[in-house]
């Protein structure tokens, strides 16, 4: 299997053979879906009431373990609202008190676009949006170093949502959808990391994290994939005006997406009666970049931290706007409408 020419259409590569009936995929179709979990980084995070501020719909690494009620009762709600001000009478832990961490990407993420499920409780929404992800994680903290003590790695978002969410919200294999996105971090991370050697190995390793917690995912009911790319981060604010920066970065992404190719095919084929789809968010970014002016954009090579950055595909040095997610989640969309089998 290998990613798509066009970042507009996604592969269903369930295993539907004429005339068989066994080991046949869950039919997809988005139309039907009622929940959709997320796990990842940055780019797919909802800020929660129960979550920590600017990172999280709910916990981090030091606090994982939530109850039934209050995650039924965790509400989505916008970036630039802290937690506490959402959420009266919760007795968060002192890191909220005293956070210092600056709103650094106050853009509606595209799953809230693509759901449709932006603010309030999650389980009033006509599609759940269910989002573990969180802001700055790596796919596992025994390869690369947490950002913070309480970044929550994509392996570690699987576990926390094993054991404290699986048994308490619904995912029927023909309502449900488990989103993937992440290695943004882990190919910008490694630019300065002196004790990696050999990346065509390490990359290897870190699929092998990656692919162990899509496993437990699976096991523990999540059969229907949604598989996203790396988009191309050398071309962002942080990397764009140094070449060199730029050119190892975009080595790591290219290296990281083709070994990503590898290992969803390598699933598929050890789990055929799970759906596999992917989205090639490298291309669509590129071809966003490459033809900035027809989708609105003005300035794709420096960024505005602002109310109000009409024109700017970059909010910041390495996050997109608000208006580069909703025209990704309006790709994406039409894209699962198309998937449809």
């Amino acid at each position: 299997m290998r990613w798509q020419s066009t970042s507009l259409k996604i592969l269903a590569t369930a295993s539907i053979l004429s005339g068989a009936v066994e080991n046949v995929a869950a039919a997809f179709n988005w139309n039907n879906t009622k929940y959709v979990y997320a796990f990842g980084d940055s780019y797919s995070f909802v800020q929660g009431t129960r979550g920590y501020a600017n990172f999280s719909f709910i916990g981090d690494m030091e606090h994982l373990a939530f109850t039934p009620a209050q995650l039924l009762s965790n509400q989505i709600i916008p970036k630039n609202v802290h937690p506490l001000k959402a959420l009266t009478g919760y007795l968060a832990h002192a890191e909220y008190f005293e956070c210092s961490v600056q709103l650094t990407d106050l853009s509606t993420p595209q799953l809230e676009f693509l759901t449709g499920c932006g603010t309030g409780l999650p389980s009033r929404c006509t599609k759940q949006l269910w989002d573990f992800a969180f802001a700055g994680a790596d796919i596992s903290g025994k390869l690369l170093p947490l950002h913070h003590v309480w970044t929550v790695p994509l392996v570690d978002q699987v576990s926390q949502w094993s054991r404290f969410a699986a048994n308490v919200i619904p995912h029927p294999d023909d309502q449900t959808l488990a989103t993937w996105w992440i290695g943004i971090n882990d190919t910008g991370d490694t630019l300065s990391n002196t004790t990696i050697t050999d990346f065509e190995a390490f990359w290897h390793q870190e699929m092998d994290a990656y692919f162990e917690a899509v496993q437990t995912a699976t096991q523990r009911g999540l059969h229907t994939h949604l598989f996203l790319n790396v988009p191309p981060g050398d071309r962002a604010p942080a990397s764009n005006s140094n070449p060199t920066k730029a050119a190892t970065q975009k080595a790591h992404i290219l290296q990281y997406n083709r070994i990503l190719t590898e290992r969803i095919g390598r699933f598929k084929k050890a789990n055929p009666s799970t759906t596999v789809l992917t989205f090639d968010a490298h291309a669509w970014f590129s071809k966003v970049l490459g033809s900035p002016q027809q989708y609105g954009f003005t300035n794709v090579t420096g960024f505005c931290t602002c109310a109000n950055p009409t024109g700017y595909f970059w909010y910041n040095s390495g996050h997109p706007t608000e208006r580069v997610h909703l025209l990704l989640a309006e790709a994406i969309g039409e894209a699962l409408s198309k998937a449809a089998h």
